[in-house]
């Protein structure tokens, strides 16, 4: 299985623009520019902000294989990544998890969390480090809050 993006920009690094697009087009000429990874209100997206998103979704996703897996069903399950950059250099990725997971405890879910953090295929390709943190819901009512790295 391949998937494919397109790029296309005009101009200058820091004046030009470009657009995205993707085999699926859900994106579809999405603008991004060099102005848009450092200044907020600019239109459009950033190669850091598809990083991101893309490893929010496979990391959501192995997290929910590996409740299937177990023969457990999230109600819902909910990923925040940010990605910290110092020195025009990605330098780190906190992933941020909260889950209603019946028939599951706080701990089981820590540790699930964790092997799908290093099981992830987007964090397999990375050369950064990778923390995440796990907020375990039950029944509306937030059990724990657990960080690891």
């Amino acid at each position: 299985m391949k998937r494919t993006a397109k790029a296309h920009w005009e101009g200058s690094l820091l004046e030009g623009k470009g657009t995205l697009t993707t085999q699926s087009k859900t994106l579809n000429k999405t603008n991004y520019t060099f102005k848009k990874r450092f200044i907020e209100g600019e239109e459009g997206t950033n190669p850091e902000e598809l990083l991101a998103v893309a490893h929010a979704g496979c990391f959501t996703m192995a997290v929910a294989a590996a409740l299937t897996k177990q023969g457990l069903e999230p109600i819902s399950l909910h990923t925040e990544a940010t990605i910290s950059m110092k020195e025009m250099e990605i330098s780190d990725i906190h992933l941020s998890i909260s889950g209603t997971v019946p028939g599951m405890n706080v701990d089981e879910f820590k540790a699930l969390v964790e092997t799908a953090k290093n099981d992830c295929m987007v964090s397999k390709i990375l050369n950064i480090p990778i923390d995440a943190e796990c907020f375990f819901v039950e029944e509306n009512a937030v059990a724990a809050t657990n960080e690891f790295s």
